[in-house]
């Protein structure tokens, strides 16, 4: 099954302190593994904190529709709604699929799940792909599994589809920063190579396998894809932005931020969700919110499960302390930002689930999808976006 590299050499620790993803440098496809990680370590129960602060909003009653946001215009000096994104990078582990949709329908809340491409090609097909300035067949994570296996996750991306949720990319070989040719280093020409395969995935991967009408359509198609995460953050917007307009997207969520949480901006026609540095409570210092830099701020991604409890409880009161800050505050999207990953005793899943089902559906709260925020900004006028992104960042300590 497609999983993810629960190790990172020295240079990948280093760099994800800035970057924000994991992958295993320079490792040959035969030995790497996917970004949806199910490793060895046990389950532990969860320990987050209940519900947060006790001075934020209640939740609804259960079935509350947190993913249908209500499409009005603002009035001048009107509250927005506050938008909760959950995505998770990689998506190919059936389990976390499971328990994430199983986690959002009683609000009907929506996430966003950034695919990569190769996971749709079974392991003994692995050259019907060639990364920018790399040998056909070798990717820095793992391909597809088995055809039962590619089955399996075609079944749960029309499943999510079906539930509300949005698909985008993560792109396909997962090539960051110490893994030969990689992102940072991209020209325009390699980026429309990696999207134009990632589309190609998507619509031929029967062809591709050699399989035939007995393994299900994929109702994702090309013209769904409306933006992405790339691999460790990496690439530079002059290289990414054509390549960007050529497949038609709208918006991307790669670029950090380097304080708090603040509403999107227009980066070259594209809205840019950028992924912020806060401060944590748990952590006491600030981090990039995204589960994998929060691991390494605790121990440097050791895995260590028996300490799972104490890292959840971190993560949960980070999250906690981000929706709170927004919501009292300037009422930017607050942007949850994992994989599908079973790092450090299952440390992270728990925490997420615990939040999205104890904060979608909380009064004025809709979690909801990239292109669903998008499409409520894109309503409203002009003056009122401009006073939105005029607010000061949240959640800086």
């Amino acid at each position: 099954m497609p999983g993810w590299t629960s190790k990172a050499g020295a240079v990948g620790l280093i760099a994800l302190l800035v970057t924000g993803c994991a992958a295993t440098p320079g490792a040959p496809a035969s030995t790497a593994t996917p970004t949806g990680t199910e490793t060895t370590n046990p389950a532990v129960p969860s320990s987050a904190p209940p519900g947060g602060d006790p001075s934020s909003p209640a939740p609804s009653s259960p079935g509350a529709p947190a993913g249908k946001i209500p499409m009005t215009k603002l009035k001048p000096g009107e509250k927005p709604p506050q938008f909760v994104i959950f995505s998770f990078d990689g998506a190919g582990s059936h389990q976390r699929w499971q328990e994430f949709r199983a986690a959002a329908k009683p609000t009907d809340s929506h996430f966003v799940a950034f695919l990569s491409g190769i996971y749709l090609l079974a392991d003994k097909n692995r050259k019907q792909y060639v990364g920018p300035g790399h040998a056909p067949g070798v990717a820095s994570i793992g391909f597809g599994g088995t055809k039962e296996d590619v089955v399996t996750l075609i079944n749960d991306l029309n499943a999510g589809v079906a539930d509300g949720h949005e698909v985008g990319t993560h792109y396909n070989g997962h090539f960051c920063s110490g893994s030969g040719h990689a992102g940072n280093s991209w020209s325009t020409a390699d980026w429309k190579s990696e999207l134009g395969q990632f589309m190609k995935f998507l619509t031929d991967y029967k062809q591709l396998n050699g399989w035939g009408d007995e393994v299900p359509d994929l109702n994702v198609k090309p013209d769904d894809i409306k933006g992405g995460r790339t691999p460790c953050l990496e690439g530079k917007l002059s290289a990414l932005a054509p390549a960007w307009q050529e497949y038609g997207f709208t918006y991307d969520s790669s670029f950090p931020l380097s304080s708090g949480i603040s509403w999107p901006v227009k980066l070259r026609g594209f809205w840019e969700f950028q992924m912020p540095y806060v401060y944590s409570p748990g952590f006491k210092r600030s981090v990039m919110a995204m589960d994998y830099n929060m691991w390494v701020t605790f121990n440097g991604g050791k895995n260590q499960p028996a300490r799972a409890p104490e890292l959840r409880q971190k993560v949960r009161a980070t999250y906690d302390y981000m929706y709170q800050q927004a919501y009292r505050g300037n009422r930017a999207p607050v942007l949850i930002a994992n994989h599908f990953n079973s790092w450090n005793g299952n440390a992270f899943n728990p925490a997420v689930a615990d939040f999205m089902k104890s904060t979608c559906g909380k009064p004025d709260t809709y979690c909801a999808t990239y292109k669903e925020v998008i499409a409520w900004m894109e309503l409203q006028d002009p003056e009122v976006l401009k006073e939105l992104r005029a607010k000061a960042p949240v959640a800086t300590g």
